[in-house]
């Protein structure tokens, strides 16, 4: 697959994986839950992450066609830290949802970086 490593594939495919199961378990079941049930912005974001998920599973499968996914993955969860944990950290503090959040963010914008293959990227995208 072009000029990305073995490591480097097995580890995106790792990365997928874990977005993959993470979702799964944490998501999933509350969106399935409240199928039916009721529409609002909850359920947005649940059949979003469900969405999520999916293409997570295909990026094991496809690692370099789905990088955009990883890429997605890793500036969302910077702009939430930046611009919604970090002021609400400075100010009143986090409450429990936003330190749950915050830690798998923290986990996304700390492996997500490392498994990216950047040259390729820029190679692929911005040139």
């Amino acid at each position: 697959m072009e000029d990305i490593g073995k490591v480097k594939l097995y580890l995106l495919r790792a990365m997928y994986i874990f977005i993959f199961v993470g979702l799964g378990l944490s998501n999933t079941p509350e969106a399935i839950s409240e199928m039916g049930v009721s529409t609002d912005s909850y359920t947005v974001i649940n059949a979003m992450l469900m969405g999520f998920m999916l293409m997570s599973l295909l990026g094991a499968f496809y690692p370099l066609k789905m990088l955009p996914i990883l890429m997605f993955e890793l500036l969302w969860k910077i702009l939430w830290l930046a611009l919604f944990a970090l002021p609400m950290y400075l100010n009143a503090g986090l409450d429990e949802y936003a330190i749950g959040v915050a830690f798998a963010c923290i986990i996304g914008v700390v492996l997500t970086p490392i498994v990216l293959p950047w040259r390729y990227i820029i190679n692929t995208y911005f040139n």
